[in-house]
């Protein structure tokens, strides 16, 4: 069954080849084959075209591997899962691996990309890139739950993600990283608990928060 099949029909045509349903920004894990021939992973958004002609498109942030491996490599393993902790693990550390396809992916599809927009934003440049999709699976279906503790863990990766960033204030930051982790005391479950245990260690936000700390200098680099 494909994206187009559960989805609304006036967008069903953008996603056809792709083995979800694709509206607005979907999050997703995109697994990338760097030079030493494993496999890095990251955070990609994936934006649904509004016009079903055209193609769904991701974008880069700086000089990432992700960025590295698509200009080298044009391709790529789009991934879908509902573990939150490979959200914060691709967000937010460096994981690489032998096969490019995670454990937890519930679909994957085997995309070329091709970079058809760039612009510079502060310091750093963003890359639009369009993707194509070719082999896909899916590896198992879920019934469709909503849990605000996962939302939040999503979210979460991306303010974390942006700390200490050019253009972004780091107080405005880590209030939104405190509100995150309150939604996920409270609504999540033991793996968003952990997932959001591993954001605390990889960045330190808490402590950062506790001393006062608003500085909005220095960068790096994201997806």
């Amino acid at each position: 069954m494909t994206g187009a099949d559960r989805d609304d029909p006036d967008t069903a045509s953008a996603t056809d080849d792709w083995p979800v349903a694709l509206r607005g920004v979907t999050e997703s894990v995109v697994t990338t084959l760097g030079p030493n021939d494993r496999w890095n992973v990251a955070a990609l958004g994936l934006h649904a075209p509004d016009d079903p002609s055209d193609p769904v498109t991701a974008r880069t942030y700086g000089r990432t591997r992700t960025w590295r491996n698509f200009t080298e490599r044009g391709s790529g393993v789009v991934q879908f899962t509902t573990d939150p902790r490979t959200f914060v693990d691709a967000a937010l550390t460096v994981r690489e691996f032998d096969d490019p396809v995670l454990p937890t992916a519930d679909a994957w599809v085997e995309v070329t990309v091709e970079e058809s927009e760039s612009e510079v934003e502060g310091d750093t440049t963003i890359r639009t890139w369009a993707l194509d999709p070719a082999e896909h699976a899916i590896v198992q279906e879920r019934v469709p739950t909503i849990n605000r503790g996962f939302s939040a863990v999503v979210d979460a990766t991306v303010a974390a993600s942006r700390l200490d960033v050019s253009g972004f204030e780091t107080a405005e930051l880590l209030d939104r990283l405190r509100y995150f982790a309150d939604v996920v005391e409270q609504c999540g479950g033991p793996a968003e608990r952990e997932a959001f245990a591993r954001i605390d260690e990889a960045t330190g936000w808490r402590e950062r928060a506790e001393s006062g700390e608003a500085r909005g200098d220095g960068a790096d680099e994201g997806t």
